[in-house]
């Protein structure tokens, strides 16, 4: 399946919980600002979470029965939709929603399992299964020690961010 919706290219950074993903991608996004890109960002979670407060009129609003809710400001927006019924999102349909203008590329942290390209994170004091040998989507990966991988697979060193967004902008940017 191909994401029919991303009119930017996608990167997805595929590991498990604990790994440090958002750690990495709170290094990375700086890096590749500073390169002129503008980053956008889709984060799956699988928790129930909440980001409109008890007592804030956006969160008396649906509570009191809105399905979907604009806060908007000067400064930003955010929409908060219900999901009837609760099932597990795609990242495609996610994408019809998600505004991409203005964007040169999206970073996706989750989503692992879909088929679209990603660097896997890996932290060997885990002992973790490896997901590249069951997903082609893995273009690289990124460890704190060298593994020995199939020759098409890039690797990277977890803990060089630097490197890591060199290696984004060269696939990606064609920089």
């Amino acid at each position: 399946m191909t994401m029919q919706h991303a009119h930017v290219p996608l990167l997805g950074f595929a590991a498990y919980s604990g790994t440090g993903k958002t750690t990495l991608l709170a290094e990375i996004i700086p890096i590749l600002k500073q390169q002129g890109l503008r980053i956008g960002l889709i984060k799956h979670s699988h928790h129930d979470f909440q980001i409109d407060q008890p007592g804030k009129d956006s969160h008396r609003l649906r509570a009191a029965g809105a399905l979907s809710v604009l806060l908007i400001s000067s400064h930003r927006r955010a929409v908060i939709t219900e999901i009837l019924p609760v099932k597990e999102p795609s990242l495609d349909d996610e994408l019809k929603g998600f505004d991409q203008s203005g964007l040169d590329l999206i970073l996706v942290e989750g989503f692992k399992s879909e088929a679209f390209p990603k660097i896997e994170l890996h932290r060997a004091t885990l002992n973790k299964p490896l997901l590249y040998p069951h997903d082609p989507n893995i273009i690289a990966f990124a460890t704190d020690v060298a593994i020995e991988t199939p020759s098409y697979l890039i690797q990277l060193d977890l803990n060089q961010p630097q490197r890591i967004a060199e290696f984004i902008l060269k696939q990606f940017m064609e920089i």
